[in-house]
């Protein structure tokens, strides 16, 4: 039976990310804002970072890599990583840096980026944004309480960013069934984010205790598809550069294993994550707990990014 990754004792619609919540927070021309930022902003545990979203042309780059924020008593926390997502500070991530708030503007001391700015603005009852003058960007956030916030979802609605979080995936299982195949002598796997393509590389070694001295055979580029009707199950394509491609059912095991369906022979292979990656920001190598050279991982706008309306209204 396949094992489903299940974060939380709870799951919910898929429709989480578009729905609204309790504990509400209304703001309009007729009742005008009674609280402060800082309150706002405590009204709800996690805000999601909804990068398709995104207005302007500029980046903040520790905004780009970021799931959720959460502002707790002057320090800032994130959830940048899916694995352990749920569950690493009791759901609210790790601390990023530390936030300051005046009348409606945020300012924000990032541990690595250092200082930066924005003009926070209400949108609806759990919906606001945040905009950087510097960048003329607008990011919007969904508040949400950890009790009712999907983790699964947006686990497996990004799991092709699951499988750069680790330097290397390493074969641990191969069936006994399935017929033979030239993917049976690929020992290794590698995700990486370059450009706007996802690029995955593969080796033949073996027993390699260090994933930075694995020497890579392959490159290509690979893509993971929803199954319709279902949330959990994925599909996996590797584009091997002069060959033909490898199609595989994908399942997630735990938060650092992968089982591989091979479509083609049947045979079915596991992998472990080597090398755990804790991202902290996307702007260079340096900004990681782990280096992975001129590969970086940041959410990507799936939608076309236009101009920013909003006006750069400070003196």
């Amino acid at each position: 039976m396949k094992t489903v990754k299940l974060l939380l004792g709870f799951v919910l619609s898929a429709t989480l990310l578009t729905s609204c919540v309790v504990d509400e927070v209304i703001i309009t021309d007729n009742n005008p804002q009674t609280i402060s930022l800082n309150q706002l902003l405590n009204s709800y545990e996690l805000w999601y970072v909804d990068v398709n979203a995104t207005q302007g042309f500029g980046e903040v780059p520790f905004m780009q890599i970021a799931f959720t924020l959460s502002f707790r008593n002057g320090t800032l926390y994130a959830n940048n990583n899916l694995v352990g997502i749920g569950s690493q500070g009791s759901g609210f991530g790790i601390p990023i840096g530390d936030y300051n708030t005046y009348d409606m503007v945020l300012d924000v001391n990032h541990d690595l980026d250092g200082y930066d700015s924005f003009d926070v603005f209400q949108i609806d009852n759990n919906t606001i944004e945040l905009y950087n003058p510097f960048t003329d960007t607008s990011y919007f956030l969904d508040g949400y309480q950890r009790s009712n916030f999907d983790y699964d979802f947006v686990f497996y609605d990004n799991i092709h960013y699951f499988l750069q979080e680790y330097e290397a995936w390493e074969k641990t299982y191969t069936s006994e069934f399935g017929a033979l195949n030239e993917f049976d002598n690929e020992n290794y796997l590698q995700f990486l984010s370059a450009n706007n393509d996802s690029e995955f590389r593969s080796s033949q070694d073996a027993n390699v205790s260090n994933p930075n001295n694995i020497f890579w055979d392959y490159t290509g580029v690979y893509n993971v598809n929803d199954v319709p009707g279902t949330l959990y199950d994925k599909t996996l394509t590797l584009d091997y550069d002069f060959f033909s491609n490898e199609f595989f059912n994908l399942s997630v095991i735990d938060d650092g294993t992968i089982e591989l369906l091979h479509a083609d022979s049947g045979t079915v292979y596991e992998f472990k994550g080597r090398g755990y990656i804790e991202f902290l920001r996307t702007e260079n190598v340096e900004g990681r707990m782990i280096q992975q050279e001129n590969k970086l991982k940041k959410r990507k706008q799936k939608t076309v990014k236009k101009d920013n309306p909003r006006t750069n209204t400070r003196s």
